[in-house]
Formats: structure tokens, sequence, C-alpha cells
């Protein structure tokens, strides 16, 4: 006999076949649940019990479960990845919840992030941004001595601190207009503190900032709730360096 309590755990999940289904909550109750199960694996059991009562089991992202990739995007009790200071879904245990509980459990809600099915969004606006200019050209061959290009400390620091935004997309959820301001800030700088990227530094926010609108994200009105639902802690200070470098990219 397991020396672990176990909790009953009410689900009200947002089940939806397509992108041209309506979709509705359904609830569903998971038991055996204990406080080391990870939400996904609390997930997987509620999948296993759906499969053998011969129905479709709820649909959703996940691949690292180590809270790098990204993948497990949901939002929970209305809250992108939990509401959990910089923590993933994967990274989410349900000893953050009690007994008999109700959870509330659907996916990003953006117009840039259509729905594919139940949990599951299409995210391809995000890499359409990046191949707008979230790189650095450079010419194949022989790899480049890593202390060629000297690089301050301050500035490595903060590019590094960009680098840091895994493209989860909960800053588009978290944000009233939607808006992919924090996720587009943090790759335009992460390259702009850098000598590398300095050559095509007008070129890529412009870019980077037109595919932004394109793809249908809004716009930022400083409500800061992409800072607050970013799992890594990605500073709006990063929204500022990329307003300031598309303003220098027009002139």
């Amino acid at each position: 006999m397991s020396d672990h309590k176990t909790m009953t755990i009410n689900l009200v999940v947002w089940r939806q076949k397509n992108a041209n289904d309506t979709g509705k909550f359904e609830n569903y109750t998971v038991k055996g649940i204990t406080e080391h199960h990870s939400f996904l694996e609390m997930l997987d059991v509620l999948n296993e019990d759906l499969i053998k009562a011969g129905k479709q089991p709820v649909a959703f992202d996940h691949d690292c479960r180590e809270g790098i990739c990204g993948m497990c995007s949901q939002v929970i009790n209305g809250m992108p990845h939990g509401g959990q200071e910089r923590t993933t879904v994967c990274q989410l245990h349900m000893r953050k919840f009690h007994d008999g509980d109700t959870i509330y459990i659907e996916p990003w809600r953006a117009r840039a992030f259509p729905i594919v099915k139940d949990l599951v969004v299409d995210r391809e606006a995000l890499d359409k941004i990046i191949q707008a200019g979230g790189y650095t050209s450079c010419h194949t061959g022989g790899v480049a001595d890593g202390n060629a290009i000297l690089i301050p400390k301050p500035a490595a620091d903060e590019a590094m601190d960009a680098a840091e935004c895994i493209g989860c997309g909960a800053c588009v959820a978290g944000c009233p207009n939607g808006a992919a301001m924090l996720f587009t800030g943090a790759k335009v700088s992460q390259l702009a503190v850098l000598p590398q990227g300095k050559v095509e530094a007008k070129a890529r926010v412009t870019n980077m900032v037109q595919t932004m609108k394109d793809c249908g994200f809004g716009n930022c009105t400083n409500h800061y709730e992409c800072m607050a639902a970013c799992p890594k802690g990605i500073n709006v200070k990063f929204i500022a360096r990329m307003n300031r470098e598309y303003l220098k990219a027009q002139f």
C-alpha cells in the first residue's frame, strides 16, 4: 500500500476538435493523484482513463518536461502556465493544489495563435518573426576563434538575459491585447547588444516588427502582464530597447 495521500481533482477542460469547431468546456474527475505528480502527469492519468473508457484523450503540447522548450502552453485557472513565478506547466506540481480542487484548463487565447485541437495552438507566427530577422548572417567555412570579437561583460550579460526567452507565447496569452512585444523585444535585444548583431540591426528590427504586425499580434499598452506571465522572467526593458532600435532604424 502506498504511503502517499491521494487527491481527487475536478477538471474543467477546453475541448475543441479543430480550428473550425466551436469548442466547449467539459468536466472530468481524476482520482489517485499524489502531490508528487507533475501537472502533465496528472493529465496523462486523465488521458489513460479516457482511453480506457473508449473516449478521445485531451490533446496537449509537451516535449522536454524540464521547463526549457516552452511547448507546454496552457492557461490554468486563468493564468498562463498556472501563475507560479518562473514556472512552466511541466514544472508545476500537484502539491500546489488540494484534494477536491476544481482546475480550469484552456489553451492560449490570441488571434495569432489559432487552436489546432483542444489545448494545442499553432504558434507558427513566432517562428515567422524569427525568420524575418532573428539571426546574424555569416560566411560558412572555418570556425572563428571564440575570442576574435571581444564583448564587454555587461553586454554579454544583457544578451544572455534576453536569450533566456524560450518562445512559449505566455506573454501573448497574458497580454489583453494579444501582443508579442516581449517575445520580439527579447529576440531583437539579444542581438542588438552584441557586435555581431549590429551590422543587420536596422533591417532586423524593421522586418521583425512588421512581421509581428502582419501575423495579427496586438500592440503594447504597458499592462506588464507579459512580464508577470513569463516563466523565465523576461523584463519589459527589452520592449523599450526594441522601440529605441525601431526608431533609430526609421532615420
